[in-house]
């Protein structure tokens, strides 16, 4: 297999996504333990695999899948089989067999995380979302973003997942790491914009003549996460002016002002709803502004509005869950949360309420049960942002 010498300062690497996917996997696969040619198995089986190994290394890797397949069909918990196997099918872009291979050797390694960076990147080039997500933030937690070329690669198809499956504001966070170098990328620029923007797609989903708007907003937030703000005002100012009105750009800044200018961002909610009257996730932040503030009088008229517009979303159920409870109506307050529950078990924030909310209307045991999933799942520290 060609190596490839991984990304440079100067590589453009979000436009040339096959360079740091092989610079991953030669780097993977220096962290694979090493064939050991001494096992206690049938003559025939180490004959194989002797072969396959030094068809690999001669970079024969027609001949070397040939004979891996073979050997696997032996002796099938040879992990190192299944994991060169997967390997030389992912170099030469057979993504569907090397998922397949991958699968085999996570089967017998259930904890590899190179094997499961890998994994999760042929998921995502035959477009299987969900389970790439999964496999990158499982091979994050293990360890697989040690070295800073893969931890580069793995953030960002987390964050171009996050947005292509809707979790915007999750996709925001993760492209919050690329602000640390000194330069961005159109690429990243517009694949933070369509995050910023609320489009759930991949930039390559894209048609050429949308793109501008997106890298637009993607730079303004940009310059915004790394702190340079004068020049994202002025940017945000121009993406304002533009006919006709950008739907989400006043969300987008509003949003980016939160935690610094929660005022400020209230303006910025009610020009977005100014330009889109059915912007439910601009009712939610105008709901869980007050709500942080123990005000859920004003937070109710907010929240039911963004549950009218969109009763799928559920930070609007939580939001109107929350404000019920806080305004005296906790059996109504009960029944949106416990929806919001069905739609996101793994928010703490969700059991949290519903502990509260559970406690006050009497339902004990219901409650103790919250408090013991909320400790649960604090230790395990799986849970996902709450808003929006």
């Amino acid at each position: 297999m060609r190596q490839n010498t991984g990304m440079g300062t100067n590589r453009k690497w979000y436009r040339r996504r096959m360079e740091p996917k092989l610079g991953l996997a030669v780097l993977i696969l220096a962290l694979c333990p090493s064939f050991c040619a001494a096992q206690a198995n049938p003559a025939s089986f180490s004959d194989l695999a002797a072969k396959a190994t030094a068809a690999r290394d001669a970079n024969d890797v027609p001949g070397a899948i040939e004979l891996y397949r073979q050997a696997l069909k032996l002796n099938s918990q040879w992990a190192d089989g299944w994991w060169f196997l997967g390997s030389l099918h992912y170099g030469s872009g057979e993504y569907t067999a090397a998922r397949d291979a991958l699968s085999h050797y996570l089967e017998l390694t259930p904890s590899a995380a190179p094997a499961l960076a890998m994994r999760a990147l042929c998921e995502f080039e035959i477009g299987d979302y969900p389970p790439s997500l999964k496999d990158i933030q499982r091979a994050l937690s293990l360890g697989a973003a040690n070295q800073p070329r893969n931890e580069k690669i793995l953030r960002y198809h987390e964050a171009l997942l996050l947005t292509r499956m809707g979790r915007f504001e999750d996709a925001l966070r993760s492209y919050a790491f690329f602000t640390r170098d000194e330069d961005s990328n159109p690429e990243l620029l517009l694949a933070l914009g369509l995050a910023g923007l609320r489009a759930p797609l991949l930039p390559r989903e894209l048609k050429a003549d949308q793109q501008e708007v997106y890298v637009s907003a993607g730079k303004a937030a940009f310059d915004f996460m790394r702190k340079d703000t004068e020049v994202a005002h002025a940017e945000f100012g121009r993406l304002f002016e533009r006919l006709p009105p950008v739907p989400n750009a006043h969300y987008l800044y509003g949003y980016l002002l939160y935690a610094t200018d929660p005022d400020q961002a209230v303006v910025e909610f009610k020009k977005e709803l100014e330009v889109n009257p059915s912007n439910a996730v601009a009712e939610v932040m105008l709901a869980w502004i007050p709500l942080m503030q123990n005000d859920g009088a004003e937070a109710l008229p907010h929240a039911r509005k963004a549950v009218a517009e969109d009763t799928s979303l559920s930070s609007a159920q939580l939001v109107l869950g929350r404000a019920l409870t806080e305004t005296g109506d906790t059996k109504a307050g009960i029944e949106h949360l416990e929806k919001t529950a069905q739609l996101q078990p793994d928010n703490l924030e969700v059991h949290l309420a519903l502990a509260k909310a559970y406690s006050k209307s009497g339902r004990k045991a219901d409650a103790r049960r919250e408090r013991l999933l909320c400790l649960e799942m604090t230790k395990n520290d799986t849970t996902p942002a709450t808003h929006p």
